[in-house]
């Protein structure tokens, strides 16, 4: 009797271990510009950190506490740091940002004014930024954050994240997100749980949802063929919010997927479970 009680108590340790393991679970980290990295805090009580003065994640428990910073693109080689404020006391953290080339892309875009706006587009477009820097930068206190994401829709990748962009041969700002190539009308799901902060028709993004996943963790979803979600509604993992198109500036028919952390785009491949 005695050994089966043994038996039962381990049984529920290890079956409590790993419902902590799933819970704390983390994206991959990549400290190179793009990348995210994971910096570790001993504190008593949950600190507040930043980068760059921007608001950055903090997950984990007392005395083993997580930040998890998206690193910026622009990012330079070298010491980069952490800015923690725990108990009023502000602490910095240094690490190294690691250097990574990303491959240029050269894209043949028909309609030239996606490419070189005219004034009337250009009213249009200031008064978008707004909303589009208001939905990045969206900051919802929660610890119930899932980083184990599914694939928003169905198809190959292709344009990766962090290429540097030429549209009819003229430089642009690098890729910041994720290219899945897929037929007008697939669907395109909610990859984790969050809420609908920003639904509108923009002039380069077209069609666009942001959901919201907690603590400064925002998904971008562009070029949609129709929009099937309301700003305000809560999603779960898999909940329909749309379907692929090529509305706004593009050569083709596809989904572009951003991540965005402390404001930042970052790679959303480190956040695939695949």
């Amino acid at each position: 009797m005695k050994n089966n009680h043994y038996l039962l108590s381990l049984g529920l340790f290890i079956a409590c271990f790993a419902c902590n393991a799933t819970t704390l679970s983390l994206p991959k980290e990549s400290t190179v510009p793009g990348g995210i990295a994971i910096i570790a805090i001993n504190s008593d009580s949950k600190p507040s950190a930043s980068f760059y003065e921007k608001n950055v994640m903090i997950l984990g428990e007392p005395g083993e506490w997580q930040a998890i910073v998206g690193i910026p693109l622009s990012a330079k080689p070298g010491t980069h740091e952490l800015v923690v404020n725990a108990e009023g006391v502000n602490t910095r953290y240094a690490f190294e940002v690691d250097k990574k080339e990303y491959e240029a892309q050269y894209l043949t875009i028909k309609n030239k004014r996606k490419v070189n706006p005219n004034e009337q587009d250009m009213q249009r477009i200031v008064k978008e930024k707004k909303r589009i820097a208001a939905a990045k930068s969206h900051w919802r206190n929660t610890d119930a954050i899932t980083f184990d994401f599914i694939k928003p829709t169905e198809g190959p990748y292709s344009s990766p994240f962090g290429l540097k962009r030429f549209f009819n041969n003229q430089p642009r700002r690098p890729h910041s997100g994720l290219d899945i190539a897929a037929p007008k009308g697939t669907p395109i799901v909610a990859p984790a749980d969050g809420v609908v902060i920003n639904t509108g028709d923009y002039f380069f993004n077209g069609n666009t949802v942001f959901i919201d996943h907690g603590q400064g963790l925002i998904t971008m979803y562009c070029h949609m063929d129709k929009i099937d979600i309301a700003e305000g509604t809560e999603v779960k993992t898999g909940d329909l919010i749309g379907k692929v198109g090529l509305t706004g500036r593009v050569t083709g028919a596809h989904l572009h997927w951003s991540v965005i952390l402390n404001n930042t785009t970052v790679d959303p491949l480190l956040f695939l479970t695949e």
